[in-house]
């Protein structure tokens, strides 16, 4: 299947010489939830800004479901919704007229019902009379998602779209996003909150200095790059790690009573097996034992840093 977004060898450096994006290649597929993680002044806002046609193009090709974003910007346009960072609204505007206004600007013929409907899907329906100026950061949150649904959009960028959002908002949110997959929708969200992109996106790509420095489906990057740290609690504390058991790098916690062993998921069960065998030979008994896999947050943190350093 062809990606619906196609970004080749793209490039862009600012009037003061800063280079914001490196040579970035990525495809998006159609229809997935994709999640760009990626620490503060990475890149992610100005590769969003360049699809939507927001921020110039310097170097490369971007494409949208095959329309080239310089040559056919209103044909691309049409397709994408944005919710940006900043609160950019009307403020003397009601919440009806704003979303309604939205829609037009694209060409779209009135549509009341689905402005309603989309409304009520992020919880605006009592709030459609109110002016923008009167509502709290959070709905003025959503006020900005549902312009971005106006026009019914094929792909929705969301830019930290929950910043600012309370929990109760935020989980509304994710069900509308999860609901706009099934439909057929592509997401693109930059997120802060990973456990936000742990639990919604298909794939994950990471971006470090203008630079992806990694794009895998969520699952295989957790299986892959992801950690698995055995908690072996002891019938008896010691005092220090044996020497026969120098190899596994064991860390042993500071009352004595619990030794930590840290390994690569992917591996096999038989470097388990050796360390238990050997805890026996050693004359250590335990009492307990359980693992803990490593996050995607914790992948992210070490991505990045290897990529800094």
């Amino acid at each position: 299947m062809s990606p619906i977004i196609s970004i080749a060898q793209v490039s862009k450096t600012y009037g003061t010489g800063f280079r914001a994006l490196d040579t970035i290649d990525l495809e998006i597929r159609q229809g997935e939830i994709f999640a760009l993680l990626g620490p503060n002044g990475a890149g992610k806002t100005t590769l969003i800004g360049l699809v939507c046609g927001i921020v110039r193009l310097d170097q490369g090709r971007i494409t949208v479901a095959g329309h080239d974003i310089l040559t056919n910007y209103r044909a691309v346009r049409g397709m994408i919704g944005l919710v940006p960072q900043e609160l950019t609204t009307d403020a003397f505007e009601t919440v009806w007229a704003t979303v309604s206004f939205s829609r037009g600007l694209f060409g779209k013929p009135p549509d009341p019902a689905h402005i309603e409907k989309t409304l009520r899907a992020l919880s605006l329906w009592d709030k459609k009379d109110s002016r923008i100026r009167t509502l709290s950061g959070g709905m003025k949150r959503r006020v900005m998602i549902a312009k971005a649904l106006s026009h019914e959009p094929t792909v929705l960028f969301l830019d930290e779209p929950t910043a600012g959002v309370d929990v109760a908002l935020r989980k509304d949110m994710w069900a509308l996003v999860r609901k706009l997959r099934e439909s057929g929708v592509t997401i693109v969200l930059t997120t802060h909150y990973i456990e936000e992109a742990e639990d919604m996106a298909d794939r994950v790509g990471v971006i470090s200095h203008g630079r992806i420095v990694l794009v895998e489906d969520k699952s295989a990057l957790m299986k892959k790059l992801g950690k698995k740290e055995l908690a072996l609690e002891l019938q008896a504390p010691l005092s220090r790690v044996p020497d026969a058991l120098a190899s596994y790098q064991l860390t042993l916690s500071p009352d004595g009573s619990t030794l930590n062993y840290v390994y690569n998921a992917r591996e096999t069960g038989s470097a388990v097996s050796s360390l238990l065998d050997d805890l026996g030979h050693a004359g250590i008994r335990l009492k307990d034992l359980h693992t803990k896999q490593s996050s995607l947050e914790d992948i992210f943190v070490s991505l990045v840093e290897e990529a800094q350093a």
